[in-house]
């Protein structure tokens, strides 16, 4: 038996469900695990079925004959091999949280992804990199060499294959040229005091102003500055009793335990954008520390 994803995205009408659970069905597939949500606002529709082939039907057979189940409904579609892992290439300068975060949980198998590589514009976190047998790729970035620069890290996406970019606290911003090519395939994560407590030492910024509630958001890049269709939040709450110190440390992990979500929620195909928002299905209970598609 073989795990396989279907995702699927259109027009709000009758029997799409019967169509998809039927097609599966003659085909040998049983069910494990479906999601859907229908927009009523914007008449779209959203689906995401996880199933196994028990009569030994192919992922190019089956994705070759959905085509016409698809098309009287003018679906959008994608069908995923749950044994593939998502090449993902991970960015970060001089904060490491996150990064470490994500590296702990890629290698006790938490997060089932194939990390193709670090980039960062600083040499700080080359020696944690390598130590996990990673390429580590240094591109200065300055104002004179941007576009330089941004080609190299492209051509480092089309050497590896990259299909997904973690903006780890990396604290460069992406060129509109790389966010339109790279769309609703970059996650980024930042504090949610945007944009009350902009620039530098947003957290002491925080702390000076008597803030009770500490947040991060992970977001889909787009042109628009930190203002990306939003995967997942959270906040940690705060007492008059912590220094400034605390805000940074309890920001620290809500930040990299949100961009583990996100990323998590990407790479199983349970995110999809819907506008300028996304529609984002829960895993099952217990699996975003287990969960293993294949």
């Amino acid at each position: 038996m073989h795990k396989f994803v279907l995702t699927v995205t259109c027009k709000s009408t009758r029997g799409i469900v019967a169509a998809i659970s039927g097609f599966l069905a003659g085909h040998g597939c049983n069910i494990v695990d479906s999601a859907q949500f229908d927009d009523l606002d914007a008449g779209r529709f959203f689906m995401r079925v996880s199933f196994i082939s028990e009569e030994g039907a192919t992922l190019e057979g089956i994705r070759s004959d959905f085509a016409a189940v698809a098309a009287p409904f003018e679906m959008d579609y994608r069908f995923y091999d749950g044994a593939s892992r998502t090449k993902t290439l991970l960015m970060v300068s001089r904060f490491g949280h996150c990064l470490n975060d994500l590296l702990y949980r890629w290698k006790i198998g938490a997060l089932p992804i194939d990390i193709v590589g670090v980039v960062s514009n600083h040499f700080d976190y080359q020696k944690v990199v390598v130590n996990h047998d990673i390429p580590f790729h240094h591109i200065a970035v300055t104002k004179e060499n941007k576009p330089e620069a941004e080609r190299h890290l492209m051509n480092i996406v089309e050497a590896t294959g990259t299909e997904l970019i973690v903006l780890a606290r990396y604290m460069q911003v992406l060129s509109d040229e790389i966010c339109q090519k790279m769309s609703g395939r970059i996650i980024n994560i930042h504090h949610s005091f945007l944009p009350s407590f902009k620039g530098a030492n947003p957290y002491k910024q925080a702390y000076e102003r008597g803030v009770k509630l500490i947040g991060a958001t992970a977001h889909y890049v787009t042109d628009q500055l930190d203002e990306g269709p939003i995967i997942e939040q959270d906040v940690a709450r705060i007492t008059h009793a912590q220094s400034a110190a605390d805000y940074v440390s309890i920001g620290r992990d809500v930040e990299a335990q949100v961009l583990a979500r996100a990323v998590h929620a990407h790479i199983h195909h349970r995110v999809f954008l819907n506008g300028n928002r996304t529609v984002v299905f829960p895993a099952s209970p217990g699996s975003f520390a287990s969960e293993r598609m294949g």
